[in-house]
């Protein structure tokens, strides 16, 4: 095989990037496009000792029936998305079974990992949309970078991208076009605007910030006039005159209007600045939140360490149901907004210290520190091996891993598992339809042997109704999720049990210190949790 050969090849699989996966002489070549069972002719554009590249020249002979219509007229010279061919089904399947193939393959672990929860609609799901300038002063583009490469390809509108961003997109191309401004040129570092970036929150309102080859930003008056119609409340600068494709600088100016964008998550506010990281997909953030509460299952009188806690989401989200929260992270300015969303959230049971992870963790686990449960939300290279060494001798009696890598997620996972935290529930979660990622919520839990012992119980003699001891929490939850499809944790269905006259221990009820709120069971669980009580026999009501 050699580069420009055209050949006819057959998908088996789908890989990494849900390109089509070849076989020419038992060797693999990477088709972007082409679907598992489909055939068609093969441009082989770049061959390495083990493996080839190759692009599509026909269309296959047979569709698979996966296949559909991508409805973006960029795609897919836009390196924005990679599965727009593929039916939304298909791109989970492919997604699932990624999960589990780096976990066998790479972990040797062979866990059931659940169906992804993906979206109802997905589409317009993108909260933050970053636009590289490109073209000329007279005709200026924005869009997106072509794959492997910094050619921009015009998307002034984009199929995934909240309102009003393509509204605003337009706003800003007549700006530029009506004052002949120069876009960047990376080769020659010439030119002024570098990017266009625009946060939206769930209420329709924009922060949108201007990254420029420039200390100032020309006509910039007129800009805030031109984009206020159009939600924008926050206007910003940044410049941006290094010789990087990092988009944004350390340099930020305000040009009109107010500091921060405020979003809520799970009915938490979060004040957002230019530079804060915040989840691009708020419907499924909350859904992968609920799940690593779930996984969690904190009980009021227990102590949460969130490492790798960025601005503080997760941790915030937790502390209500434990008696403390305690987050680490590297990003001083990260650490900065942890600290301002509790105190706007009235959180007062939460803190956080701004460090290494490898450094600050093992430091106070010598010091002592015994987290309950131990959340990790590493970036995409995963976890060092300090972290892990540190859990290992924290000894939380759960471990919560949120990943957005599978192949490190499955590496981190077997280290977890020879320290002696075998992965219990895989659960992955769709936060970037239409692409190739996917994010994973990971339960690793261990008995601790050496504080068990056997022991006779006379049942008559302990402080528990006869209802009591029909049906464990973990049968509760099985059958309300069974039935209904809902997850409810064990403080909630320790609740509807209190609230029938089921005794409970008063941990599960009451918070261990002043001000510390107790989340309270929605009606919707509390009416399942009731069903399965009924169930259970037990209760009559």
């Amino acid at each position: 095989m050699r580069k420009n050969d055209c050949l006819t090849l057959r998908a088996e699989n789908l890989g990494a990037e849900m390109e089509g996966v070849c076989r020419y002489e038992g060797m693999p070549v990477f088709v972007p496009g082409l679907l598992p069972g489909e055939e068609a002719q093969v441009r082989i554009v770049k061959v390495e000792k083990r493996y080839a590249f190759g692009r599509l020249e026909s269309a296959p002979a047979v569709s698979s029936p996966d296949r559909k219509q991508p409805g973006c007229p960029a795609y897919p010279r836009c390196g924005g998305c990679t599965a727009r061919h593929m039916t939304y089904e298909a791109t989970l399947s492919a997604k699932r079974q990624q999960v589990a193939d780096c976990l066998q393959r790479i972990g040797g672990i062979s866990a059931e990992v659940l169906p992804v929860l993906g979206m109802d609609e997905p589409s317009r799901y993108r909260n933050k949309t970053s636009l590289p300038a490109g073209g000329t002063a007279d005709q200026p583009v924005l869009g997106f970078y072509a794959p492997r490469s910094h050619a921009v390809i015009p998307a002034s509108a984009c199929p995934n991208a909240m309102p009003p961003a393509d509204e605003i997109t337009a706003a800003f191309l007549s700006w530029m076009r009506r004052h002949r401004l120069e876009p960047y040129r990376e080769t020659e570092h010439k030119g002024l605007i570098r990017h266009l970036v625009i946060r939206v929150n769930r209420q329709g309102q924009a922060m949108v910030t201007v990254a420029a080859n420039a200390a100032s930003l020309p006509h910039a008056r007129e800009l805030a006039e031109l984009l206020r119609p159009l939600g924008v409340v926050s206007l910003w600068l940044n410049e941006n005159r290094r010789q990087t494709n990092v988009i944004l600088s350390d340099s930020f100016h305000l040009i009109d209007g107010q500091e921060t964008l405020t979003d809520t998550l799970l009915d938490l506010r979060f004040e957002l600045s230019p530079a804060s990281f915040f989840q691009v997909n708020p419907e499924q953030t909350e859904k992968l939140y609920r799940t690593a509460i779930d996984f969690a299952a904190l009980w009021p009188d227990e102590l949460l360490a969130d490492v790798y806690c960025g601005a503080g989401t997760i941790t915030l989200s937790m502390a209500s149901g434990c008696r403390k929260a305690i987050g680490i992270e590297v990003v001083p300015a990260a650490v900065e907004n942890a600290k301002r969303n509790a105190a706007a959230n009235g959180i007062s049971n939460a803190e956080f210290h701004c460090g290494k992870a490898e450094e600050l963790l093992p430091r106070f686990v010598a010091d002592g520190l015994r987290p309950d449960v131990i959340v990790i939300d590493p970036p995409r290279k995963g976890v060092e091996s300090a972290v892990i060494q540190a859990i290992a001798q924290a000894a939380p009696s759960r471990v919560v891993y949120v990943s957005c890598n599978p192949a490190t997620l499955a590496r981190d996972a077997k280290l977890l598992e020879e320290a002696g935290y075998p992965v219990r529930k895989v659960q992955p979660v769709d936060m970037f339809c239409w692409t190739s990622g996917i994010e994973t919520v990971a339960l690793l839990s261990k008995i601790k042997t050496s504080v068990h012992i056997d022991i006779d119980l006379d049942m008559t003699e302990l402080d528990v109704t006869k209802a009591e001891t029909k049906a464990t929490y973990e049968e509760i939850k099985a059958y309300v999720l069974e039935h209904t499809g809902l997850k409810v944790s064990y403080l909630y269905i320790a609740q509807v049990k209190a609230k029938h006259g089921i005794i409970e221990r008063d941990c599960y009820n009451k918070p261990k210190t002043e001000g510390n709120h107790v989340p309270q069971c929605p009606p919707e669980k509390e009416k399942a949790i009731e069903d399965a009580l009924r169930h259970f026999q037990m209760i009559t009501d």
